[in-house]
């Protein structure tokens, strides 16, 4: 588990999980996405997951990234949670 990115509006954590030694190559894992005025979270993987890595790839590539456009970019994903967040 990795925080990749953390505003006032979202949280982005980043989920790999590969498998012990000899059991193959399998990866899996994904990103977990908060939004933090919505109260509300998604986890995204598979190719969900590959799009969104790709989007935050495209933004990097084009030189700096404000936190607006970021933001922007993670609404996008972020409008499909319905999942509420509990605090435990």
């Amino acid at each position: 588990m990795q925080m990749l990115y953390n505003s006032d509006s979202f949280a982005v954590v980043s989920f790999d999980v590969t498998p012990q030694e000899g059991e193959g190559v399998l990866t899996r894992g994904g990103y977990e996405i908060v939004d933090k005025f919505a109260r509300k979270e998604i986890f995204i993987h598979g190719a969900l997951a590959e799009s969104f890595k790709q989007g935050v790839q495209k933004l990097i590539e084009t030189g700096p990234t404000t936190e607006d456009e970021m933001d922007a970019f993670i609404e996008r994903f972020a409008v499909l949670s319905q999942q509420p967040l509990v605090l435990h």
